[in-house]
Order: structure tokens, then sequence, then C-alpha cells
């Protein structure tokens, strides 16, 4: 396994700062967000600088897990839908430009939608996701789609549901084990639901449940790293594991982006260590 960090912790910092911090902290990977609201927006980038990342990102030692374009599969409006799938395309073809060793990094994106209403839209959920995986598929990528509190596919259970009905290699999953540790389902039953359809994953800390809870920095919340890091390992996980920080931690007045990558490495790391796990 790899510990890697999102760039999401970082929307306003230049990559020119956020990937030889990254790399100083000893983070092994990065995963870049190309969304509008990133300083590395696909809008962002000319055709020089969409070169020059991969580069950068290479000669600070760092592996290039993911692009991320988040964005919600079940938008209602069909016109904003057209743009967010032309958008995923484009990052599906950027992270082949970026493309590191003999497989692109992960494309990561999102669902959306509301609880409750996926019985309702599963036929445009799989309509959907068929256009992405077609493209996705024709460019040798994947792209890991996040289930998430709040959104119409919420648990493990619904998420493999619908990723057995789209049936395609090219879509898999983002685990972000934190939208279920917020809903009280136990870590090993999370990583065994999840694992035979994970592509990459996020972790952060939290504390509470369900609708009482809050998303924190590593180490100030509730979370076993150690006992995830073992599940994880025990289910033939080798991957990167991806450290998020939440937007309710990025609008704190006091919120650093580089001391809080360095204090979530400093809690996580030693995790590895702990649960006997050599990073590779």
């Amino acid at each position: 396994m790899l510990l890697g960090y999102s760039l999401w912790a970082m929307p306003d910092v230049p990559i020119d700062v956020s990937v030889p911090h990254l790399a100083g902290l000893g983070y092994d990977a990065v995963e870049i967000v190309v969304l509008p609201r990133f300083s590395t927006a696909l809008a962002k980038m000319n055709a020089a600088e969409r070169r020059r990342i991969p580069g950068l990102i290479k000669s600070h030692g760092l592996t290039l897990s993911a692009v991320n374009y988040y964005t919600a599969m079940l938008e209602p409006d069909p016109a904003i839908w057209a743009g967010h799938l032309a958008a995923i395309k484009e990052t599906i073809d950027l992270a082949v430009e970026w493309t590191q060793g003999d497989k692109p990094p992960v494309v990561i994106s999102g669902v959306g939608g509301q609880p409750g209403e996926l019985p309702a839209r599963m036929a445009e959920v799989i309509d959907r996701a068929g256009a992405i995986a077609e493209h996705a598929a024709s460019r040798g990528v994947v792209v890991a789609l996040e289930p998430h509190i709040g959104a119409a596919i919420e648990t493990p259970d619904l998420m493999a549901e619908v990723l057995d009905q789209i049936n395609s290699p090219a879509i898999r999953v983002n685990f972000d084990i934190s939208h279920f540790n917020v809903m009280g389902i136990p870590i090993e039953e999370s990583v065994a639901k999840m694992l035979p359809y994970t592509a990459h994953t996020h972790v952060k800390d939290e504390r509470g449940r369900t609708p009482n809870y809050e998303y924190l920095i590593p180490g100030e919340g509730e979370f076993d790293y150690v006992a995830y890091l073992e599940a994880m390992q025990q289910g033939g996980y080798t991957g990167v594991v991806s450290v998020e920080i939440s937007f309710q931690v990025q609008r704190r007045a006091s919120y650093d982006p580089l001391e809080t990558a360095a204090t979530a490495y400093d809690v996580i790391a030693p995790a590895f260590v702990k649960a006997g796990i050599q990073r590779k």
C-alpha cells in the first residue's frame, strides 16, 4: 500500500507548492483535482501546463494515484448533465496523458441524488454510467464512483447493487469509508463489502453519527486507522490510501492546508507501521 494525499485539501495552493510539500513530508502519492474551483481546473491548464505537471510529480518521486472530477451523475437538468459528462470524458483523456507507468491514474467522480431515490432513478444511473464506461473503457481508464452520505447511494450494499447492474470493469468505487463510519457501519463490514469493487480510497477523520456528525483532520476524531489498515491488508488491498480533508474543515478560519497535510502524515504514517504494512 501507498500513503497518498488528495489536493481536494488545497484548492487554492499552486501545484508547484503542493507537490514538493507533500513529497517533503514523506507521502508516496498525490491525487489532483481538476474541478473549476481548483488551481488545477481543466479550464485553467493550457497544453504546456498539462505536459508539465506529470514531470513535476515524477521529479518529486510521487505516484499520481487519481484525477478527481467529482460531480453529480444524477444531475436533474439534462443540459447540465451533458456538461458534466463532457468534463468527465475530458478528465479521462487527461488521465491517459498523465499515465506514469503501465496504467493511467484512476478518475474519481460522484453519483449525487438524494437518499431513497435510487430505485426510481436506477435506469438513469445505469444509462449515464454506461456513457462514462464506454469512453473510459475505450481509453483504458477506470472511473471510481464514490458512495456518499446524503446522496442516492449511501451504503456499501447500494453501491454493490449498482455496480453489479452496471457490470463494467471501467466503473469501480472510490472507497471513502468515512461516509459509512458516520452511519455506524463497522470498519470490517465496509471493507469486506467494498474491497471487491475498490479502485481507490479516501480517509479522513470524523466524530459522531448521522445526523449529528462532523468530518475532521486525522487525529482529531474517532477513526481507528490501524484497524482500518489491517482490515484492508487482510482483504488484499495493495493500492493507495489517500487522505482527504473535507470542506467542513477547510471552512475553519484557522485552516492551513500545508500544516494540515503535515498533521495528517504524522497520524497516518505511524498507523502503517503499527499495522505492519510496508509502504511500497
